[in-house]
C-alpha cells in the first residue's frame, strides 16, 4: 500500500516537472506570468471587429495638421470622403454584419454614392495646446447612398424582402488644422 502511494506521488512530481518545464507554462527566464501566459482563443467575430475599429481609427478618426495657408489663394478642403469611409459610416449607422447565413441575412447591392460639399470654412487663429497657433478648417459633406437592399429570413417561414430603391443620407465632417505663421520659426511667430 505504501509502495503504491510512493509510486503515485513520484509519478505526479515527475509529471508536474515535465509540464512545468515545457513551452510557455514552465520556468522561464525573466518575468513569468504563470497561467496568464497561456493564450486564450477569442471569437473570430470579436477579432474582426477589433481589426475594423483599428482600420477606422487609423484612417478616419484622426485630425491632420497641415502647413499654413498661403495668402491670396482660396482655402480648399482636403479630398472628399472616400467610398470606403462612406460605407464604414453607413455600416455604423445601420449594420448589415452579424447575420446568420441561411437564417437571417441582409445584403446591399448596386450601391451608388453621391457626395456633395455643403460647407467649407476656416475658424480664426487660436492657440491650441500641443500644436501652437492654428486654424481649424471645417468641411461638411452630404453623402447620399442609393442601393437595393435584400433581407433574407430563413426561419421559421422562409421569405425574402427586396427594396430596389433604398436611400440613406450620411453627413461626414472632415476637420483638419492649418498651422499659423512660420512653423519652422517657433511657436511665437504669427503672420
Amino acid at each position: 500500500m505504501l509502495r503504491k502511494l510512493t509510486t503515485k506521488v513520484a509519478g505526479l512530481l515527475i509529471a508536474s516537472g515535465i509540464v512545468a518545464s515545457t513551452g510557455c507554462i514552465g520556468i522561464t527566464h525573466g518575468v513569468n506570468l504563470g497561467f496568464l501566459s497561456i493564450p486564450i482563443p477569442i471569437s473570430p467575430y470579436l477579432q474582426d471587429q477589433e481589426e475594423l475599429d483599428f482600420h477606422n481609427h487609423e484612417r478616419y478618426a484622426r485630425v491632420p495638421i497641415l502647413g499654413p495657408t498661403t495668402s491670396g489663394n482660396p482655402v480648399v478642403a482636403l479630398d472628399p470622403p472616400s467610398d470606403d469611409e462612406v460605407m464604414q459610416a453607413m455600416e455604423k449607422a445601420s449594420p448589415t454584419r452579424g447575420g446568420i447565413p441561411l437564417l437571417n441575412e441582409k445584403q446591399r447591392n448596386n450601391v451608388r454614392i453621391v457626395k456633395e460639399k455643403i460647407a467649407d470654412y476656416v475658424d480664426p487663429p487660436r492657440f491650441i495646446p500641443l500644436i501652437g497657433f492654428a486654424q481649424l478648417h471645417h468641411a461638411h459633406y452630404k453623402c447620399s447612398i442609393y442601393y437595393s437592399e435584400r433581407i433574407i429570413n430563413g426561419w421559421p417561414v422562409p421569405y425574402t424582402l427586396e427594396d430596389k430603391e433604398a436611400v440613406e443620407v450620411i453627413y461626414i465632417d472632415h476637420n483638419h488644422f492649418h498651422m499659423c505663421g512660420n512653423p519652422d520659426a517657433g511657436p511665437g511667430s504669427v503672420y
